[in-house]
C-alpha cells in the first residue's frame, strides 16, 4: 500500500511539473498564458506546496486537505475556462482581472512565470487532442480523486 507522504510527494511533483510543460508552451511554443491559466498555475503550485507541507510536515492530512482546497478552487478555475472556450464571442481577455493579475508581486517579480498575456478564448490548439484547459481538467480531476483517496483512508 502507498504511505500517505509518498503519495503526497508524487502529488507534489506532478503539481510542478504541470508548470514546467505550461513554462515549455509558453517560452518555447509561444502559447501565451491568459488570467485563467496563470490562475491555475497558481493553484497548482498552492496543491505543490501544501502536499510537500504535509509530506514532510507532522500532519500529512492536513496537507492533503488544503491541496484538496486548491484543487477544487482549479476545478472552478478552468470549468469556467471551459465554459469561455464553449461560447465563442466570450473573452476574459484585457479586462480588470488581467490588469490586477499582472500587478501583484509574484506577477511583478516573476513575469516569466505569471504574467498573463494571452486570451483565454485563443487556448485551442491541442496537445494529443485535447486542449490544454482540458488537460488542466483532467489534472484536477485525478488530483481531486487522490487527495480525497488519502483524506479518506486510514493514516499511514
Amino acid at each position: 500500500m502507498i504511505r500517505s507522504r509518498s503519495l503526497l510527494n508524487a502529488i507534489a511533483l506532478v503539481c510542478v511539473g504541470l508548470v514546467a510543460i505550461a513554462l515549455y508552451l509558453q517560452h518555447v511554443t509561444g502559447l501565451l498564458p491568459c488570467p485563467l491559466c496563470v490562475i491555475q498555475r497558481y493553484l497548482f503550485l498552492a496543491i505543490a506546496l501544501c502536499c510537500a507541507i504535509g509530506a514532510f510536515g507532522d500532519k500529512p492530512k492536513l496537507g492533503a486537505g488544503l491541496g484538496l482546497a486548491g484543487a477544487l478552487a482549479g476545478l472552478a478555475v478552468v470549468g469556467k475556462h471551459l465554459w469561455v472556450l464553449a461560447h465563442p464571442g466570450l473573452s476574459c481577455g484585457i479586462d480588470p482581472m488581467e490588469t490586477a493579475l499582472n500587478k501583484i508581486p509574484s506577477a511583478t517579480l516573476l513575469p516569466w512565470l505569471f504574467k498573463a498575456d494571452g486570451l483565454c478564448e485563443d487556448a485551442r490548439d491541442t496537445l494529443l487532442g485535447l486542449s490544454i484547459p482540458q488537460w488542466s481538467a483532467l489534472w484536477f480531476v485525478l488530483l481531486t480523486g487522490a487527495l480525497i483517496y488519502l483524506l479518506a483512508r486510514r493514516q499511514r
